[in-house]
């Protein structure tokens, strides 16, 4: 899975994490961790959470799964509704509820890129320790993604041959 490393994480002192024969990526930056996975792990999210996620949508026949954003998303219809980053659920609740759902508490902006996205919202672990709390939150994420026009799905392109 992945474990966290106290310390900041910079240019300078990044090889001391590093061993010649581990390549790490940086998932998430925290102001006193960094969280990483060893390169070749197919893990970069939380495998218990994804389980409880798929219980609570259960069976819908239009639901996909599919690796982004370094984690896990889950899609209705070719819409993401939520997804996991790490240790968090993100949740696309869209523009209208965006303000409702950040005042609720456990939840944050989702800031990805640095910049937040309006729609999506990251919910801390604490946030989702019951199944109902879990329940309420993807139920948040359906009912925006639900209603929206099935999307055609997309062949995945493969990688470009290296010259």
């Amino acid at each position: 899975m992945y474990r966290a490393l106290s310390g900041a994480c910079s240019s300078r002192n990044r090889s001391a994490f590093i061993r010649p024969h581990y390549t790490l990526t940086i998932l998430r930056r925290k102001p006193d961790a960094v969280w990483v996975i060893a390169k070749g792990s197919d893990v970069a999210y939380d495998e218990q959470l994804a389980d409880r996620v798929r219980a609570a949508l259960g069976e819908q026949p239009n639901l996909t799964e599919r690796k982004m954003f370094g984690g896990l998303a889950f899609l209705l219809g070719g819409h993401m509704c939520c997804g996991i980053v790490g240790e968090d659920l993100m949740v696309r609740v869209g523009h209208d509820a965006y303000e409702q759902a950040i005042s609720k508490p456990h939840a944050r902006p989702m800031d990805f890129t640095g910049r937040p996205s309006k729609g999506m919202v990251y919910v801390a672990p604490a946030g989702l320790r019951t199944a109902k709390s879990l329940r309420e939150w993807i139920e948040r994420g359906a009912k925006f993604a639900a209603p929206l026009p099935a999307k055609k799905p997309t062949p995945r392109r493969s990688p470009k041959p290296k010259r």
